[in-house]
């Protein structure tokens, strides 16, 4: 089904990948800060299952299409940036600590982290241009965009994972004071934000 020695030279530049900082390593980290260790590793499980339906989308052709109709590439992205700004008005309105706290549930972490992965296109037009430099042509190509995309979940969940329960080890810690608190709301929100206008930059780029 799969070339082992492509796959072997694949995993330490699957490996460089995730531990790029990068957007998604950003979202996991606010996660962490707004709710702790459980919300961290949703959101991550949902930034990696985000990940693997990109690939199985590369395999069967529909990054093709996001690539030839850039009218949708930028519907996609401006749903992303409106995600992203109703999650720092969130964030701004709701204390970390104290009476009026309400745990983030992990379902909507997760369901955050798998919307904010696939309302950006430019992830399965990266899978579509770095996946297909280990795929051998003489096999199923599916099966080896699965392989190959799964690989790259698993690794972006321990990375993302270890990010996000760190920020929220030391977020939850300093949320004792309110001062503190709220400077963290304020920088979480500004994440949020920032990702936001990264976005929509690049979907104002001709």
């Amino acid at each position: 089904m799969i070339d082992p020695i492509l796959y072997f030279t694949f995993l330490p530049a699957a490996l460089a990948l995730v531990v790029t900082p990068g957007p998604d390593m950003l979202f996991a980290m606010a996660q962490g800060l707004r709710g702790g260790r459980k919300p961290a590793m949703a959101a991550a499980a949902g930034i990696s299952t985000g990940a693997l339906i990109n690939a199985g989308l590369a395999g069967v052709g529909l990054g093709a299409v996001v690539a030839a109709a850039p009218w949708l590439f930028g519907v996609v992205r401006w749903v992303g940036v409106a995600y992203l700004i109703w999650l720092a008005i969130k964030t701004l309105r709701q204390p970390l600590v104290g009476e009026n706290t309400r745990p983030i549930r992990t379902a909507r972490a997760f369901r955050d982290g798998l919307v904010v992965n696939l309302s950006n296109p430019s992830v399965i037009l990266f899978i579509l241009a770095f996946i297909p430099q280990f795929v051998d042509p003489g096999r199923p190509i599916l099966p080896q965009f699965l392989i190959y995309g799964g690989t790259i979940a698993a690794f972006g969940f321990v990375v993302k994972s270890a990010v996000g329960i760190s920020a929220g080890g030391v977020g939850r810690a300093l949320a004792r004071n309110m001062k503190v608190e709220r400077a963290l709301r304020w920088v979480t929100a500004g994440i949020f934000g920032a990702l936001a206008a990264r976005v929509a930059f690049a979907s104002a780029r001709p």
